[in-house]
């Protein structure tokens, strides 16, 4: 089964821009990230295009509340028909086990966990009074997440590693903070390439501005899947080694 492993980062202000973007692009190659920005000026009307045109969406909007109000957004989001949606971990368990149990039985969308957002650091965790290494509270998240049945976890490619090692195949790790080689770090505190995510255990790759400012989207993203597609070869490769 088709099964594309980049999700573009639609990081843009209007639907026209995000549209202007997807138009060049091919849902054989990438799913959609559509988050906080552009649902909020966009709504549900633009995740019903860009599903109409063959895409399949993560709607990330890191809900994060008291159990019965995400349930109730949780629901709403697989109504949408979106292939992904996200919580925060943070919210705990009866948060967490109220969102897995809104999605109705055979409902395609998937539910993963945000542990720490990437953009923070040890300093950042110190200020907001969490125990622990960054490596460690994900890992802790992670379990908690895990263990409330849901899909996955979105986690830095850094700890890809580990997570994938402490929960086995099944378990979806969705990595932001892709750059390729030669890109810029921005404003990512844990970011690294494609290939080596895949190598770390990522399932999907959240990949932004390398490919949505790129001259050319639709080459950019098939030179990147090529390089993931090598990555594969080589982990299955080692696996058979073993």
């Amino acid at each position: 089964m088709h099964d594309p492993r980049i999700i573009v980062a639609l990081d843009f202000p209007s639907a026209e821009d995000a549209l202007l973007l997807v138009r060049k692009l091919n849902p054989d190659l990438c799913r959609l990230k559509v988050g906080k920005e552009l649902f909020t000026a966009a709504g549900p009307q633009l995740i019903e295009k860009l599903t109409h045109q063959g895409f399949e969406v993560f709607l990330d909007l890191k809900f994060h509340d008291i159990p019965n109000t995400v349930a109730s957004a949780c629901k709403a989001a697989a109504n949408l028909g979106v292939w992904m949606i996200n919580v925060h971990a943070l919210g705990g368990r009866k948060m967490l086990t109220a969102a897995r149990d809104a999605i109705p039985q055979g409902s395609a969308t998937k539910l993963i966990a945000v542990t720490l957002l990437t953009s923070m650091d040890q300093s950042d965790i110190t200020d907001i009074g969490l125990q622990g290494s960054p490596e460690q509270i994900v890992l802790r998240l992670a379990q908690l997440t895990n263990d409330c049945g849901l899909d996955g976890v979105v986690c830095s490619a850094l700890e890809a590693a580990q997570l994938r090692q402490h929960f086995g195949t099944e378990f979806c790790l969705v990595t932001p903070g892709i750059r390729p080689a030669d890109g810029h770090v921005n404003d990512q505190k844990r970011i690294t390439t494609p290939q080596q995510a895949i190598l770390n255990g990522a399932s999907y790759l959240v990949i932004g501005r390398p490919i949505t400012q790129a001259s050319d989207p639709l080459l950019m993203c098939q030179q990147l899947n090529s390089k993931i597609l090598t990555a594969i070869a080589g982990l299955h490769l080692e696996i058979g080694k073993h």
